[in-house]
């Protein structure tokens, strides 16, 4: 079995590239590609700042070019399909260990635009569960995961890298600080109702922040999280006159397209006599058209423009940085060795069957030229097991030992080209179908 991982992150893809990649329902995308028969499990993950999509498979080489179309040609719309030249660049590919850790590093938030935000973690248990929903992840990605799970508390635990958790809604509201002197006369508006203004709103409030809005495709979550935070909830058809009364614009809500486009600001900038704006949009797709930042008086902030700020973050935590990449890479080590121990099981079974094959062809040549009674018979069957069951026990006791370290799957390797029991044409091969057949 091969794990493949093909992706784009904020590391390699501009923000426009990777909201052409928002998927929203990822249960139709798992059940594509995992109906593919080169594909035997798959799992994808879409957050504002990557894309990425795990596969398992027999077959690496079939799988690879599966994958790359699946990537190029049918995860993204259609309308926002990326040229090969401007793909390529914002592309990895990662195989085997380096895609498993690739993995842990992702839940552990190692990789994040924020090193130690929490929210990643939750970003890849939802991926997760839709893909088991799906039935496209299987028994080894469910344990890959699993895993993956346990590294990150482990982290969490072991570190300090979340300590004082910070998240990219952090990182706004304290933009919005250093932008004003103070925020307590200056009028919010939060344009969504999920975690990311859930924090943001705990961070505003903590900044001194006393008037907030809550816009809201669904007013009963506006008005839910209103109520926690003294604020006040709105349907998005109040968007334009919410627009002339606020001095911060937050906003993280998912759609198709932007919510606020350069006419929709422009007029609001009108009745409000052209104080300044100051906008910060964490969506993906981006809910604030980019045209918006061309009009005079208007401050606009997306998600690339914080990467920026996430720097400094990133080399606060370098020395908790370097403890994480240590348990990663220990859980990672014992995810192959159980893999491992999953290819012993073929071989051993497989030995095990050939060496039954050839005895009982040669007690059979045997009995066929000698006159023995049934009682000789069996003793001769007793005999013959136990022989080959004592020639078998080390090799086969040290092959189960050796599984779960370094030199496990030289071992395996060893003991099939020993064994020959890649060659068809071998001594008992015959029994290898049989075998499959259990």
């Amino acid at each position: 079995m091969n794990l493949l991982l093909l992706g784009m992150s904020h590391r390699t893809a501009s923000l426009d590239l990777r909201e052409r990649y928002a998927v929203g329902d990822l249960g139709p995308a798992n059940e594509k590609l995992a109906a593919d028969p080169d594909i035997e499990e798959c799992v994808i993950l879409s957050t504002c700042n990557r894309v990425e999509v795990l596969v398992l498979t027999r077959r690496p080489a079939a799988a690879r070019v599966r994958l790359r179309s699946f990537v190029e040609r049918e995860l993204p719309s259609a309308e926002g399909r990326p040229s090969p030249a401007e793909l390529e660049p914002a592309l990895y590919e990662l195989s085997d260990a380096d895609a498993a850790r690739h993995v842990f590093r992702v839940a552990c938030s190692v990789d994040s635009m924020i090193v130690g935000e929490p929210q990643i973690l939750g970003q890849v248990k939802d991926a997760y569960r839709a893909a088991v929903a799906t039935g496209s992840c299987g028994p080894i990605l469910s344990r890959l995961y699993q895993r993956a799970f346990s590294t990150a508390k482990r982290v969490r635990n072991e570190t300090r890298i979340g300590e004082r958790s910070i998240s990219v809604a952090r990182v706004a509201v304290d933009l919005a600080k250093e932008i004003f002197e103070s925020l307590e006369d200056k009028t919010a508006l939060l344009i969504g109702a999920g975690e990311m203004i859930e924090l943001a709103l705990e961070r505003l409030r903590s900044s001194g922040l006393r008037r907030a809005r809550i816009a809201n495709r669904t007013p009963a979550r506006a008005a839910a999280l209103a109520t926690r935070f003294e604020a006040s909830a709105h349907g998005l058809a109040e968007l334009p006159e919410l627009l002339e009364q606020a001095d911060v614009v937050l906003t993280s809500i998912g759609g198709d397209g932007p919510l606020l486009t350069p006419e929709v600001v422009t007029e609001a900038l009108r009745h409000r006599r052209h104080r300044p704006l100051f906008m910060i949009d964490i969506g993906v797709p981006r809910n604030v058209a980019p045209e918006v930042n061309q009009i005079d008086a208007v401050y606009l902030y997306d998600l690339d423009d914080l990467s920026g700020m996430a720097e400094a973050n990133a080399g606060e935590r370098r020395r908790e940085v370097v403890r994480a990449e240590e348990i990663v890479l220990e859980e990672e080590q014992r995810f192959e060795g159980w893999l491992t121990a999953l290819a012993a099981v073929p071989t051993i079974r497989t030995l095990r069957a050939r060496a039954e094959a050839i005895r009982t062809a040669e007690l059979e040549r045997g009995m066929a030229a000698l006159d023995w009674s049934g009682a000789h018979r069996d003793a001769i069957e007793g005999i013959t097991r136990g022989i080959i069951n004592k020639l078998l026990h080390a090799p086969l006791a040290r092959l189960r030992q050796e599984v779960d370290r370094e030199e496990g799957l030289a071992h395996l390797e060893a003991a099939r080209v020993l064994f020959a029991l890649d060659d068809a044409r071998a001594p008992g091969a015959e029994a290898d179908q049989g075998d499959e057949d259990e």
